[in-house]
C-alpha cells in the first residue's frame, strides 16, 4: 500500500473517530482503540521483507501456540473446552505473557471425521475460541497441527502417541504395527517407527487420495473461518500454517531432502496456497516450513533444507522452529546456555528468509520445564528471547548494534491453561490418564497454569515472559535489544549490561530492565509502538529518546511525541508510543523500569551519551 493511500485510510479513519466520539464506539473498534488503531489493523502484510500492518508499519508478532490441548481427544481436538476459557486465556496472554498473537491449533482429525464430509459444529467451535483471541486484540494464524501423523497409528498400550489424521485416512493403509525401538524421545518415531514414516509417505504421495482430502477440508475450514468472522475479525488472522513439521517418513531411492523439498513439499504448498485464494484468503500469506530437521543442531539429525530452491515472496512467510536439541537430549550440552547461544541459528532463520523474498517468523520454540533437562530452561529461553531480538550477542551489541538484523517473530511452545490438570486417556486406555504436565507424550512447556482458584498463572519468570518489543515501527527498525534481568533460581541474568563509557545512562538503568530502538523515520503520523510490560508502570518508567526525556510519560495525544496507552482488546495491556513524523530521520529511544525520580540534568546526560553514541555507530 502507497504512502499516500495509508495516510488517506488514517484520515478517513480519524473523520470517522470524530464524527462518533460523542455516540457509541463504531462496531468495528475494540476497546481501548486510539484514532490509527482500526486502520492499523485492516490488514497485515508482507512487503520488503517484514510484515506490515494496514498504515504501512513494520510489525513484529509475538506469543504462543494455543495450545498442545487440540493433540489431545480430552475436548474433542479444541484447544479450550469452552469460549469462557479461551476468553480467559487470551487476557492472560495478552496481560500476563505481552502477546500480540497467536498460532492456533485445529485438528484435521475432528474437522473431518468422515471422509468428505467436514464436522460444522467444530468448525463453529473452533471458530468461537479464535474470536475470543481477535476481541482481545491479539492476531491469529491458525495451524493445521500433526505429530506422528495421527494417534490411530499407537496401540492402546504404546508408550506414545500421535495426532493429525483422521482414524478413516489410517485405515486405508495396510500399515505394520508401531514400534519404536530404544527410543526415549517421542520425537524419534518420526524416522524409527515404520508406521509413522509409511503413513507419513503415503501423504506426500497422495496415496488414497489422502493429500487430496486434507485440502479440500483446508479449503473448507477457511472458507468457514472467513463467512463466519466480522470483516474486522477476519482481518485479525494473518495467515495460515498448512502442516506442522514436514518431514518426507521416507526417502525414495537417490532421493535427497532437499529434492524432497522441492519437488513434493513445495508443490504441496503451492496447491495449498491456491486452496487459500478459493476461500477467500488472498490477501493473507502462507506460513510454509521447511523439512523439519533442516536446522537442527545435533549434525546426525540434520538434514539440507530450508526451502533452497522456492522463491517464497509476499504470499508466503518463511516459517520454521526451533529446539535446541543438545541441550534437551541431557548428553550434549552439559551446561546452561550463555550469552549469544543462538544468534548464530536465528541469523541463519533470518538469512533464509532474506535469500527467499520474504519474512520470518520462529512459530514454535521451547524446553521442558521439568525433568532431567529443566533446569536449563531459564537459561535456554532468554537466549532464544535474546536471538529473536538480534542476531548480535549481548556482550557486543552495544559495539555492533547496526548488526542486529530484523527483529524477529516468534510463538512460545506453548499457552495451556489446563497443565497438570488433564485428564486425557492415552490411546483411549483407561489405564493409562494423562493428568500431569501437557498430557501428551510426557511434555511438560507450558508457559501457563490455572492455580487453585481458577486464576491464570504463570509458570516461568515473568521478566522473560512479557518483554518489551517493538511491536510496530513506523519506518524502518535497524536495532532493538531488551535486557529483561530474568532469573535462573537466584541469579540475575545480565547479559547486556550498559557499558561503563555511557555512565550516564548506565545510572539511569541501575539494575532495572531496560530496551533500546533505533530505525529510521518514514514520514508517517502515526507512532512507533513498543509493548510495555506490567513491570514498567507510569510511574517507574524512564524514556530518553531523541525525542525527549521523560520519567513517568503521560498518556497518548496526537502532539505528544512521547506517551503510552493501552493496548487494544481491553486486557489491561499497555505500549509505549513515540511519534516522530518526519521522514529519514534517525531516532532512538531508550526505556528503562531502573531509574528513580532521576533529575533534569542525568537526563539529559543520559540523551547526550546515547545521541553521540548513535552518530558514531549508524554514521
Amino acid at each position: 500500500m502507497s504512502k499516500l493511500r495509508v495516510h488517506l485510510l488514517g484520515v478517513l479513519v480519524l473523520l470517522t473517530g470524530l464524527l462518533t466520539t460523542t455516540g457509541a464506539q463504531p462496531a468495528s473498534a475494540l476497546p481501548d482503540d486510539l484514532w490509527f488503531d482500526p486502520a492499523a489493523a485492516a490488514t497485515l502484510t508482507v512487503q520488503n521483507g517484514r510484515f506490515t500492518d494496514g498504515l504501512g508499519r513494520e510489525v513484529v508478532l509475538r506469543g504462543y501456540n494455543v495450545s498442545g490441548e487440540t493433540k489431545l481427544k480430552e475436548n474433542n481436538g479444541l484447544p479450550f473446552a469452552s469460549v469462557a476459557d479461551a476468553k480467559k486465556s487470551a487476557t492472560a496472554l495478552r496481560a500476563l505473557g505481552g502477546g500480540n498473537s497467536v498460532r492456533f491449533l485445529l485438528s484435521w482429525a475432528y474437522a473431518e471425521p468422515t471422509r468428505g464430509q467436514v464436522d460444522p459444529a467444530y468448525l463453529a467451535a473452533a471458530t468461537d475460541q479464535i474470536r475470543a483471541f481477535l476481541d482481545a486484540g491479539i492476531r491469529v494464524y491458525p495451524d493445521f497441527h500433526q505429530d506422528l501423523y495421527s494417534r490411530w497409528l499407537f496401540d492402546s498400550d504404546s508408550w506414545y502417541t500421535g495426532d493429525g489424521a483422521p482414524k478413516w485416512a489410517v485405515d486405508l493403509g495396510d500399515y505394520p504395527d508401531e514400534y519404536c525401538g530404544i527410543c526415549p524421545f517421542w520425537g524419534q518415531n518420526i524416522t524409527s517407527n515404520a508406521a509413522v514414516t509409511q503413513a507419513t509417505y503415503d501423504f506426500w504421495h497422495n496415496e488414497y487420495g489422502l493429500q487430496d482430502a486434507f485440502l479440500d477440508t483446508a479449503q473448507k475450514t477457511m472458507a468457514y473461518v472467513k463467512q463466519n468472522l466480522t470483516a474486522t475479525q477476519f482481518a485479525g488472522v494473518v495467515g495460515f500454517d498448512p502442516w506442522n513439521e514436514p518431514h518426507a517418513g521416507t526417502y525414495d531411492s537417490g532421493q535427497t531432502s532437499r529434492a524432497w523439498e522441492k519437488d513434493v513439499l513445495w508443490p504441496f504448498y503451492v496447491k495449498f496456497r491456491a486452496r487459500m485464494d478459493a476461500a477467500g484468503w488472498q490477501a493473507k500469506p502462507a506460513f510454509v516450513e521447511p523439512n523439519l530437521f533442516w536446522n537442527a543442531n545435533i549434525d546426525f539429525q540434520k538434514q539440507e533444507g530450508g526451502l533452497l530452491d522456492a522463491t517464497l515472496g509476499s504470499r508466503y512467510v518463511f516459517n520454521t522452529h526451533f529446539y535446541d536439541q543438545k541441550a534437551i537430549s541431557g548428553v550434549f550440552m552439559w551446561g546452561k546456555a550463555e550469552d549469544g547461544q543462538y544468534v548464530g541459528d536465528f541469523g541463519t532463520v533470518r538469512d533464509r528468509a532474506t535469500a527467499t523474498g520474504t519474512t520470518a517468523i520462529i512459530s514454535e520454540f521451547g524446553h521442558p520445564l521439568t525433568g532431567s533437562v529443566s533446569d536449563k530452561a531459564p537459561t535456554v529461553y532468554k537466549a532464544m528471547y535474546q536471538a529473536l531480538d538480534s542476531r548480535v550477542k549481548g556482550a557486543n551489541w552495544w559495539a555492533n548494534p547496526a548488526s542486529s538484523g530484523p527483529v524477529l517473530s516468534g510463538s512460545q511452545w506453548q499457552w495451556d491453561i489446563y497443565n497438570g490438570r488433564h485428564h486425557e486417556l492415552m490411546n483411549d486406555n483407561p489405564n493409562e490418564v494423562q493428568t500431569a504436565g501437557d498430557a501428551w507424550n510426557d511434555e511438560d512447556l507450558s508457559a501457563v497454569r490455572l492455580d487453585d482458584s481458577g486464576k491464570a498463572v504463570l509458570r516461568q519468570d515473568a521478566r522473560m515472559l512479557d518483554r518489551v518489543y517493538p511491536s510496530a515501527t513506523a519506518g524502518r527498525s535497524l536495532a532493538f535489544t531488551y535486557e529483561d534481568r530474568s532469573r535462573d533460581g537466584s541469579t540475575t541474568l545480565t547479559w547486556n549490561p550498559v557499558p561503563s563509557s555511557l555512565p550516564n545512562v548506565a545510572q539511569l538503568v541501575g539494575s532495572g530492565q531496560y530496551a533500546l530502538q533505533v530505525w529510521r523515520s518514514d514520514g508517517s503520523a502515526e507512532p512507533t509502538e513498543l509493548h510495555l510490560p506490567a513491570s514498567f508502570p507510569n510511574a517507574s518508567t524512564t524514556v530518553v529518546s531523541d525525542l525527549g526525556t521523560v520519567f513517568g510519560p503521560p498518556a497518548y495525544t496526537r502532539t505528544t511525541l512521547i506517551a503510552t496507552a493501552a493496548e487494544p482488546g481491553g486486557t489491561g495491556s499497555r505500549r509505549l508510543l513515540l511519534t516522530a513524523a518526519d521522514s529519514g530521520t534517525l531516532h532512538y529511544a531508550l526505556v528503562t523500569n531502573g531509574a528513580t525520580a532521576p533529575s533534569a540534568s542525568v537526563l539529559s546526560a543520559a540523551r547526550s551519551e546515547l545521541s553521540s553514541w548513535m552518530a558514531s555507530e549508524f554514521n
